[in-house]
């Protein structure tokens, strides 16, 4: 298992390195789309849905990403369904992870997935015009909450965060999380001058306090999108969202914080860029 796992990332790393930094800005847009595509694929398992209903789904998202590109007012499209899926985070899914009972599901649920999924390819689309070290230090940040969160949480978790949903998780992990997210954020100030970033970036317009509030409520964004994630596939009676990463489960199981984050940094960027 660890070999398998360990032979899907080195080759995910060949392709995805090389694509990030070499690629221009639609041909990156292009390759995560299909990224995603494949994510709406397992979204569709997630909402129940039989082979062609998930195949559907993945196609729908794909030809809809492709219109955003191909179409003049593209943009505002996109931006629109950025700011759709910013509230969606902040407060919808934090309520459905209270009540349960009241995630939708089946086609509602699926198309929730294809504005989420979207949303993001959206992100990671504009992000990366911004430059290729200024995504990947971006995505740096849900990876170091996750981390952070996990040796935390080994170490001194004691309360859990959500037992129902993800009984790993706990309240010490989230806190460490937060610790390790702002130690992260106050290190890319002290590096702008040599790369640009997104911390840096929100600096120059909120001040430190104001870059450190927003960290925190990206941090608190990606543990939310790795619950929700969690629950859809606890309520689909699924261990992973497929098994197309062998040794990882599925895109989805990769990629659910980013989901969740990414949307709500860019349009926190741009409604705080609007408002300076």
């Amino acid at each position: 298992m660890l070999k398998t796992r360990i032979i899907t990332a080195v080759v995910l790393l060949a392709v995805l390195v090389p694509a990030l930094f070499l690629l221009p800005s639609r041909g990156w847009a292009a390759l995560t789309l299909l990224a995603m595509s494949a994510a709406a694929w397992e979204w569709g398992r997630l909402c129940g849905f039989a082979r062609g209903g998930a195949i559907g789904l993945a196609v729908l998202t794909g030809a809809s990403g492709a219109l955003i590109l191909l179409l003049p007012q593209g943009d505002d499209i996109g931006q629109a369904m950025l700011y759709a899926a910013a509230a969606i985070w902040i407060v919808a899914v934090p309520a459905w992870l209270r009540w349960r009972e009241r995630v939708p599901a089946g086609l509602l649920l699926a198309a929730l997935g294809w504005l989420l999924l979207l949303a993001c390819w959206f992100a990671v689309w504009k992000f990366r015009e911004l430059g290729a070290l200024y995504l990947l230090l971006l995505m740096v940040t849900v990876w170091v909450a996750d981390i952070a969160a996990y040796f935390a949480g080994k170490a001194f978790g004691r309360h859990k965060l959500a037992p129902a949903i993800s009984p790993g998780k706990t309240w010490e992990g989230v806190a460490g999380a937060v610790v390790g997210v702002q130690a992260y954020a106050l290190a890319l100030l002290c590096i702008a001058a040599a790369a640009p970033n997104y911390f840096a970036g929100l600096s120059s317009r909120v001040g430190v306090a104001g870059t450190l509030a927003v960290a925190l409520i990206l941090t608190g964004i990606s543990v939310i999108g790795d619950l929700f994630e969690s629950l859809l596939k606890r309520r689909a009676g699924l261990k992973d969202s497929s098994n197309l990463l062998p040794g990882h489960g599925g895109v989805l199981d990769r990629i659910d914080a980013l989901v969740s984050t990414l949307p709500v940094a860019l349009a926190l960027a741009v409604i705080l860029a609007t408002r300076a």
